[in-house]
């Protein structure tokens, strides 16, 4: 027998509701009475009666009254709730991470004007993936919807606090950038939330002493509406004007965040990409010598499966040990409570840290680039050549309706010519000597979209675009 069809109202929460947030149009799924179910849902999940529920939103149009409707949510079902305002996400998982609360922020990340979500956090920052809460959140705002919300014995309060302050002053005590020699940065906050943590955190707007810092601004008036571009740095198009501008104005880099402000992109004085990778390396370095230095012998870094050979390698050198892992937020930030690890780095620029309650934080990883870089002379494009050893294709997303079919194609190919390893995707590594170059390759399907995504690492370019190229082949039939 056939379970019966959701009902309409769960039909549209199982849309909105993706592995590791909620993320829709607005006004369709997503709307006030859905958003007020929610809210009274998280404070059941997380059991939140009598206790604190940090809420915050960026700067889309809709954020503020989603994050209203869904403190009258949480407020019913007897929460006290924080409103920190106008947020960038890591400054939520700092609310959530200082005052030990469960927190609530309102973003769609990078995605168009016409979207939103939200991003939710159990106390302590701690993330909540569909198996660790959320179905179970969706589930309960479902019967919410259906069924009405009902009050709790003792309604909760709702009082604003602004932790701006709080949190630049935070992260002004974990990277030391006092001592760093004059440098001109050109940062482009794409209309988003980096408009409002750059000027705290990077300049005097907090209330901190001012940095050697000449910061040039693309872009900081908030405005959800992206007037300019998409803040999407991971896509080279909107990274263009950084690029030029970084050119004109003689800058020694450039820093590219996303619409919540929680990944950081950063381009070299020649416009060039730093690529995540190498980020990744530069900061997984910096933090095993300051734990080590501190006393810590057994130190680990976690590195999700597709980010550079050079990642892994750079953590043995210093003596620490590379945990591997498959590629997803909510499970990165798991892995970093479970296994200690000191830092955690992404292919997608999103870089994790032990003293942020294991959440991540664009901020943060741009900061240890700014100490690294600031701390010795030269260029950032020979800094990034150095921990840029070998030829990476970057994402390559392919149509694809038999992701089987492909995988039978990729394996028959490559029988006998490399390893398999079905740990995040399909990942294929070269059967080579020390006379070959090496190259490895991973595909791995979307979780929301008909697309099989390829990324390819070679030791130099020609043996890369031979792989990547072949591969291809292979998944577009």
């Amino acid at each position: 027998m056939n379970p019966p069809a959701p009902s309409d109202a769960r039909a549209r929460l199982n849309a909105i509701v993706k592995a590791y947030d909620v993320r829709g149009i607005v006004g369709e799924g997503l709307t006030e009475e859905s958003v007020e179910a929610f809210g009274a849902a998280f404070v059941d999940e997380v059991e939140a009666a009598g206790e604190r529920v940090v809420v915050g939103h960026d700067m889309r149009d809709s954020s503020p009254v989603f994050a209203e409707a869904f403190a009258r949510g949480a407020t019913r079902r007897g929460a006290d709730v924080v409103a920190i305002g106008l947020c960038s996400t890591d400054q939520s998982y700092f609310a959530s991470g200082s005052m030990g609360a469960p927190a609530a922020m309102f973003t769609a990340s990078h995605n168009p004007a016409a979207y939103n979500g939200i991003k939710f956090s159990r106390a302590g920052a701690q993330g909540i993936s569909l198996d660790t809460g959320l179905a179970a959140i969706r589930d309960r705002a479902g019967d919410y919807l259906e069924q009405g919300i009902a009050d709790a014995p003792v309604s909760g309060s709702i009082v604003h606090v602004d932790v701006l302050a709080d949190y630049a002053a935070y992260l002004r005590s974990l990277v030391n950038l006092s001592a760093v020699r004059p440098m001109k940065i050109v940062v482009d906050a794409g209309n988003g939330m980096g408009g409002l943590t750059v000027p705290a955190v990077l300049g005097d707007a907090a209330g901190l002493p001012a940095l050697p810092f000449e910061i040039v601004p693309l872009y900081f008036e908030l405005d959800g509406t992206f007037p300019n571009h998409e803040a999407n740095p991971l896509e080279p198009a909107n990274l263009v004007d950084l690029q030029r501008a970084v050119v004109e104005h003689g800058a020694d880099l450039g820093l590219a965040f996303d619409g919540d402000a929680d990944r950081c992109f950063v381009v070299d004085e020649r416009g060039g990409a730093v690529n995540p990778s190498a980020v990744a390396a530069i900061v997984a370095l910096r933090e095993i010598e300051r734990v080590r230095a501190a006393g810590e012998d057994d130190v680990s870094v976690i590195h999700n499966l597709i980010t550079s050979r050079f990642v892994p390698e750079t953590i043995e050198e210093a003596g620490a040990t590379p945990v591997r892992t498959r590629v997803g937020h909510s499970l990165i930030k798991d892995q970093m409570r479970l296994t200690g690890a000191v830092f955690g780095g992404e292919h997608s620029a999103h870089y994790y840290f032990r003293d942020f309650w294991g959440a991540d934080n664009g901020m943060l990883a741009a900061m240890h680039v700014l100490a690294e870089f600031g701390a010795q002379g030269g260029l950032l494009s020979t800094l990034a050549a150095r921990f840029t050893p070998y030829a990476l294709s970057g994402e390559i997303n392919s149509t694809v309706t038999d992701v089987p079919a492909a995988y039978t194609r990729i394996v028959e190919a490559f029988t006998g010519r490399a390893d398999f390893d079905e740990f995040d995707g399909l990942t294929v590594e070269g059967i080579t000597d020390e006379s070959e170059p090496f190259w490895w390759f991973n595909v791995r399907p979307s979780n929301t979209e008909p697309l099989l995504r390829l990324n390819v690492e070679g030791a130099d370019a020609a043996t890369m675009a031979a792989i990547r190229d072949e591969v291809l082949a292979l998944i577009r039939g």
